[in-house]
């Protein structure tokens, strides 16, 4: 008997350990993958839609700039014209009209280059080349600021996630407290107010679990969006080191920032860009004042067949009409031309006088748009080294106020505990701890932010 009891004890043990494994492998399989924020930068630039569009635009631009290159090439064309021809004509110079029948082959090549026009096409290349450029960048600034959006939401999941956790352990504390004012009150040591007080801490911290659930969930939603990946993704995200939170630098001076991030940003390199662009656009509009030279050349034969007249026969007599031969006639008509055209702008409704005002008024355009981008940078630059130095102080406050909230809480809650201390005091006290709380977690998270915004601004790898 004891024989068997060990062999069932064992056997148990045996499938316990078994199931344990089992549940380890299934829970390691199941497990979401952790995604860091260099991650979720890299697949939100590989998927995103609006850097898809970009490149593009920047094809079109390319194939624009391959297009003006090969335009100052000369035109070579080739033409075969064949016609059918019938009715009454005159038969020679003898008077005589018959109803005739004819066919014509005529093959020619024209060739055609221009000499000079107001060097239109060599600033069209130019403008053309910066233009491209100017897309190339543009694709720097989208994928920049698609950079900068997925931090913000990235930090946005990492504070959530922390909000949540904090919410949870509230609710347990609000739900601890409840089960020891029901049993308090079962000795008849507290009143129905001290518990319904409890009740009432508890629904709350229910509500606050619950909102911080729903912006867990969006913030999520909106990284995934932004990754452009399916909505139904799960991933875990990766916190940032605890050392980050101490290691901001506030002495950074704006206006150095600024200096840098004027070489290298791609705003401003897009505004130049589109600026140069512009300028070139005046010589191009220019270009159509200037007289036009261009030269011709023509080369080609002809072929003519009459139904009226018979095929070609050495035999008859000379002079007597007939139809040559196909080669005869090919090499016999051969025709060339040579021509020089000059084409000189005199009046054309002042549509050329226009265009350059229309260029010009254009460059003024993309002048007031490179120095406004200009003037945003340097406020956005001044205001986010005056964010992270706030951040500082705020985030040191906010973390003195939860250590001392904390601390008070712990008195009240041990008064509390034995009487000395009534339910709406109590309730107050861990209503400020628990705001305290989100306070610094908040504060943290925005000063993390607020540092790697200036990273950000300096050109460096946004890291955690």
């Amino acid at each position: 008997m004891k024989t068997i009891i060990s062999y069932n004890a064992s056997l148990k043990l045996s499938l316990a350990l078994s199931f344990i494994f089992l549940a380890g492998v299934v829970q390691q399989s199941v497990a979401q993958e952790v995604i860091t924020v260099q991650r979720a930068i890299e697949v939100t630039l590989q998927n995103n839609l609006q850097i898809t569009k970009s490149k593009l635009s920047e094809d079109l631009a390319e194939e624009n700039f391959k297009q003006a290159k090969l335009a100052q090439y000369p035109r070579l064309n080739g033409s075969v014209d064949q016609r059918m021809s019938w009715g009454r004509n005159n038969i020679g110079t003898s008077g005589i009209y018959e109803n005739t029948q004819n066919y014509s082959f005529s093959p020619g090549l024209g060739l055609g280059v221009d000499l000079f026009n107001g060097f239109s096409k060599i600033n069209q290349i130019r403008q053309n080349k910066l233009l491209l450029e100017a897309g190339k960048m543009n694709t720097d600034k989208i994928k920049n600021d698609l950079t900068l959006s997925v931090v913000t939401s990235y930090m946005e999941i990492l504070y959530n996630k922390d909000r949540l956790k904090a919410a949870k352990e509230q609710l347990e504390v609000a739900r601890k407290t409840l089960k020891q004012q029901q049993a308090l009150l079962d000795v008849g040591n507290k009143t129905l107010a001290d518990l319904a007080e409890a009740k009432s801490q508890v629904a709350t911290a229910e509500l606050d679990v619950t909102n911080a659930d729903n912006a867990l969930t969006i913030s999520f939603i909106t990284l995934v969006q932004l990754m452009d990946i399916p909505s139904s993704t799960r991933f875990e995200v990766q916190a940032p080191n605890a050392a980050n939170f101490t290691k901001s630098n506030s002495a950074y001076d704006a206006e150095t920032i600024y200096a840098e991030a004027l070489t290298y940003f791609p705003d401003i390199k897009l505004a130049a860009l589109q600026t140069a662009a512009a300028k070139k656009g005046i010589d191009v509009a220019k270009g159509s004042l200037y007289p036009s030279l261009s030269m011709s050349g023509s080369y080609g034969s002809s072929y003519i067949y009459s139904y009226n007249l018979p095929d070609y026969n050495p035999s008859l007599p000379p002079n007597t009409p007939q139809n040559l031969r196909f080669r005869d006639q090919i090499e016999n008509n051969v025709s060339k031309g040579l021509g020089l055209s000059l084409s000189i702008p005199i009046f054309n409704g002042l549509q050329a006088k226009s265009g350059v005002k229309k260029a010009r008024i254009n460059l003024l355009q993309t002048q007031a748009d490179e120095q406004l981008a200009k003037n945003n940078l340097n406020k956005i630059i001044y205001q986010a080294v005056a964010d992270l130095k706030a951040a500082e102080s705020t985030n040191e406050s906010a973390t003195k106020t939860f250590n001392a909230q904390k601390e008070a809480f712990s008195v009240i809650e041990q008064r509390y505990n034995v009487g000395l201390v009534n339910s709406l005091d109590y309730s107050t006290s861990l209503t400020k701890r628990n705001k305290a709380e989100i306070d610094m977690i908040r504060a943290k998270y925005d000063l993390l932010f607020k540092a790697k915004v200036i990273d950000y601004y300096l050109g460096k790898q946004i890291v955690f």
